[in-house]
């Protein structure tokens, strides 16, 4: 773990990308990456466990990371993949708990962790941050019922075709001669994992899908929505 040198490494702090931090003055940002450290994880390395006690936040500078939890019979659910800009650990920083899902790299990624002090006065300093903090919170809240929602009640054709739809609308895909091509950002055994099935329903569903003209598979990790309607219709 080295301290944080993300301006001198990628021309900008890493807190850059982080939304709420967006209308902090360049002298508040640069004592934030003071008091932060950088540390980087390979692919597959674990970040933190249940039950691990931090009091600090954690922020995406590169890389993709997984939050997930483990069943009591060993079937994993991710709750969320987390990207560049993104950032976890903020339940355990203001609440002194400990935390209480797994987080991993599922590429090699870097993280900037910034002290947990340093962002409590930020807060009692600036209280816009701490409403934006509390904003994003619920936002993820909604995703969480959203998820348990999709799970319980929805079929598995009804999860992919929202989790296309999803990923066109979030990185506002535009259309090429009425085709939008979706990068997936997690392997197919992650993505299915996060929709809640196995990677052998979620490749047969898929193939359904592309037969139907509903879709185009390219490789391992890029799929052409052919037919946004139909999507709509199964949401």
């Amino acid at each position: 773990m080295e301290k944080c040198t993300c301006c001198s490494c990628h021309e900008k702090l890493c807190i850059d990308n982080v939304p709420i931090f967006h209308d902090l003055t360049l002298e508040e940002k640069e004592s934030i990456m003071n008091a932060s450290v950088h540390k980087k994880f390979k692919k597959g390395e674990i970040i933190f466990t249940p039950g691990d006690s931090f009091e600090n936040l954690f922020v995406v500078n590169k890389g993709i990371v997984k939050i997930y939890k483990i069943s009591a019979i060993g079937k994993e659910q991710i709750l969320r993949i987390l990207e560049p800009g993104d950032f976890m650990g903020e339940l355990s920083l203001f609440s002194n708990t400990t935390l209480s899902n797994n987080a991993e790299a599922i590429e090699n990624t870097e993280i900037c962790i910034i002290n947990g002090v340093t962002i409590k006065a930020l807060l009692l300093k600036k209280p816009e941050i701490a409403i934006k903090f509390l904003q994003s919170y619920t936002k993820r809240i909604e995703e969480s019922e959203e998820l348990i929602e999709q799970i319980g009640l929805r079929d598995v054709e009804q999860r992919i075709a929202n989790y296309l739809l999803l990923e066109i609308e979030k990185n506002a895909i535009e259309d090429k001669d009425n085709e939008f091509e979706i990068t997936l950002p997690v392997s197919k055994k992650d993505l299915a994992a996060l929709i809640g099935t196995s990677q052998e329903t979620l490749s047969r569903k898929l193939s359904v899908f592309q037969d139907n003209d509903i879709i185009r598979l390219k490789g391992q990790r890029k799929i052409i929505v052919k037919d946004m309607e139909v999507l709509k219709q199964m949401r």
